[in-house]
């Protein structure tokens, strides 16, 4: 590729798409609503190769104001949710979440899983929630946007801390992981379950661990992830398999053998998501592509737009998470025919089953949760 001018200057050719070990993204793009938009090119000084940034793994610790999230989206199964941290370092380059990090003055690619955000107050302020007079108990869903179990969990504990005050208060919980860390709280999660309180969904997108090092760099391996499975289900706990999400040609082909593994693992449900690109996560997608799979990076967002109405990606609820068109059926078929096959459950299952009729408010409240509530009603409750 020849060099091109550019206002009396001469840009650099793109340099070659080089994935760092352990990393999912290919690059550090610039979010959207950065103001200043920064491009290599030639001023005329020598070109010298420069060491590739190594992204090491930063976590701050942040005072979060509020700490459940609630939708009224007609496609999601759940209501409301909780994430103990922002970014994640699994660094699975699909994440849908990896634009929320361009809010932060961030980029979506590298910094998303390399600087995260643990939000330390979270038990405390779960707990104020759920001492609120006016509090309607509904399943929470934990670590939807990211991992509740990702690495930096080991540490902080933030999630196993959040579960206690679940526990404590009869309150029901769907969870949804990658990682096998999510063991380490079996004996929280397995009495919660045998009163209809817990479940699980382990996502599992390919049984390929080749494929699985660079689509979820920092995930368990996919093999972990069904012992996972095996374990949860023997302590009694009801676990689905999320197969999100389904990529053509790359992930696609594992289908209905990734159901049967998970089945045999003892997974008793199962869901799936059509790979979604929302805003950066299309660049970063097919800069994955080209340094991957670049023999079959056309065909694969031929067929994405072949499912998305002409365009990398459409929101429209009802299609966002599956598609449309031929292509999207012919997979919507493949998912259903194997469940009934297999006498599985389809989506939603894990949260229908949940019991919010024995949720019970938590008997010590936080003080800036005590200070809240007194200044709203006048005075404290007796009980």
């Amino acid at each position: 590729m020849q060099d091109q001018e550019f206002e009396g200057q001469v840009m650099l050719p793109p340099k070659p798409l080089n994935a760092q070990k352990g990393r999912g993204a290919v690059s550090n793009l610039q979010g959207r609503y950065e103001v200043h938009e920064r491009e290599d090119y030639d001023d005329g000084w020598e070109r010298e190769e420069e060491a590739p940034r190594i992204f090491r793994t930063h976590v701050t610790e942040e005072m979060a104001r509020t700490i459940l999230s609630r939708n009224q989206s007609p496609d999601i199964p759940f209501g409301v949710s909780l994430n103990p941290y922002r970014g994640c370092e699994h660094g699975c380059i699909y994440c849908f979440a990896r634009p929320t990090h361009s809010y932060l003055g961030l980029s979506p690619g590298l910094d998303f899983e390399s600087k995260l955000y643990a939000k330390v107050n979270a038990p405390e302020l779960l707990r104020g929630e759920l001492a609120k007079a006016g509090y309607k108990p509904e399943p929470i869903a934990l670590g939807v946007n990211t991992d509740a179990y990702q690495p930096c969990e080991r540490d902080y504990k933030l999630t196993r801390r959040v579960l206690e005050v679940l526990q404590e208060c009869d309150h029901p919980v769907g969870l949804i992981t990658k990682s096998s860390l999510i063991e380490r709280d079996l004996d929280i999660l397995a009495p919660m379950a045998a009163k209809r309180l817990a479940a699980a969904s382990v996502t599992l997108t390919t049984l390929d661990p080749a494929i699985a090092r660079t689509l979820e760099p920092r995930a368990a391996a996919p093999s972990r992830r069904l012992r996972t499975i095996r374990t949860l289900t023997d302590a009694g706990i009801p676990v689905g398999v999320s197969i999100a999400p389904i990529i053509p040609f790359v992930t696609e082909p594992d289908i209905e053998r990734v159901m049967e593994a998970a089945f045999e693992a003892g997974a008793i449900m199962a869901s799936y998501v059509v790979l979604r690109l929302p805003w950066e996560v299309s660049p970063l997608f097919k800069e994955w592509l080209e340094a991957h799979f670049p023999d079959r990076a056309a065909r694969v967002m031929n067929r994405v737009r072949d499912m998305r109405g002409g365009k990398d990606y459409d929101a429209t609820f009802g299609s966002r998470m599956h598609g449309e068109g031929v292509w999207a059926d012919l997979i919507r078929q493949r998912v259903d025919k194997s469940v009934q096959r297999l006498g599985m459950h389809g989506r939603g299952l894990r949260f229908k089953q949940l019991d919010c009729t024995i949720f019970k408010r938590p008997v010590v409240v936080p003080p800036r949760a005590a200070k809240t509530r007194a200044s709203s009603s006048g005075q404290l409750d007796l009980f």
